[in-house]
């Protein structure tokens, strides 16, 4: 079982900001090389520079959409040619539209679907040869939402849910090569993407407030990032930030079964109806730090006019 990173070529997408950057931070200190894939060339430029004095190991930086096949597979062939191979992939990229399905545009609801969990699905099948030649590791990054449920995160559930159950099917297929494979479930990190949330939407920031011991509390960038890079020097399985979440996920089936609806939609009576108030005011279906539209930016502001629902920025 490995426990270091040193020499250890590591891939990470969503690499710009955020859970991606730090942990990039974290496993270059402990070693290892890093390839930053992200779509804010500006970012991944300054953060290549910035890992490049923390030792001796080389890093390289890429910019790709992961729903993008191509530019995906021009970061791992880029990887390999300048890093010489990729040990670890971390399938981190992730967004998340604001509020209801009935609210958002069909465009971003799938946008988030896209991102989260088919860029997941890209990113891996991409790399899986590099990976497979060196024995590696596969770390998906699913979510606390992966197994919990609340009002205004349909899509991203849906996602985050999806990418652990693809997580834990691609484990059983790659095992006998000698590859590991791990799912991360980080709950409420300090990063843009829940700040955003946040700042955008009260009744979500009052909603999470009355959800008890971890389900509510923050965790910051740097100890979650430690957990992912520590995880990934042992190959874990899972990963639980806070670890508090691994009994929250052994009890998922209470969280979504009638018992966990009747206190979900009590709240949800009132709740919902100020949520979607608020995203109407707003006028976009992501946070304002959030690269989420990509390509499909105009074409999503165009549907949601058409339809008088809310556009996405």
């Amino acid at each position: 079982m490995r426990k270091s990173v040193q020499g250890r070529v590591v891939l990470i997408t969503g690499a710009a900001r955020g859970i991606g950057a730090e942990t990039a931070r974290v496993l270059a200190r402990r070693g290892a090389s890093v390839s930053l894939v992200g779509m804010e060339p500006d970012l991944l430029r300054a953060l290549a520079d910035e890992l490049a004095g923390l030792g001796p190991a080389r890093h390289a930086w890429f910019e790709a959409d992961v729903t993008d096949q191509a530019a995906v597979e021009a970061a791992v062939r880029g990887t390999v040619e300048q890093l010489g191979g990729i040990d670890v992939v971390v399938a981190n990229a992730g967004v998340s539209n604001n509020g209801t399905v009935a609210v958002n545009p069909a465009d971003a609801l799938v946008r988030t679907v896209d991102v989260n969990l088919n860029g997941v699905i890209r990113t891996v099948s991409a790399a899986l040869p590099e990976i497979e030649k060196r024995r590696g590791y596969v770390l998906v990054v699913a979510s606390l939402a992966s197994f919990t449920v609340l009002p205004g995160m349909a899509a991203y559930c849906a996602s985050k849910a999806g990418a652990e159950a693809f997580a834990n099917a691609l484990r059983l297929e790659v095992a006998h090569k000698g590859v590991r494979v791990g799912s991360a479930h980080p709950g409420w990190i300090d990063t843009d993407l829940v700040r955003n949330i946040e700042d955008d939407l009260a009744t979500f920031r009052q909603a999470r407030e009355l959800l008890p011991g971890p389900l509510g509390g923050t965790t910051s960038v740097e100890d979650c990032a430690t957990a992912f890079a520590d995880g990934i020097a042992r190959r874990r399985r899972r990963i639980y930030v806070p670890r508090s979440l691994l009994w929250f996920s052994l009890l998922r089936t209470l969280t979504i079964s009638p018992v966990g609806d009747v206190v979900l939609k009590h709240q949800a009576r009132t709740m919902v109806p100020k949520m979607e108030a608020e995203v109407r005011a707003l006028g976009r279906s992501f946070g304002a730090a959030t690269v989420a539209a990509g390509a499909d930016e105009r074409v999503v502001a165009q549907r949601a006019a058409d339809r008088g629902s809310v556009p996405s920025a």
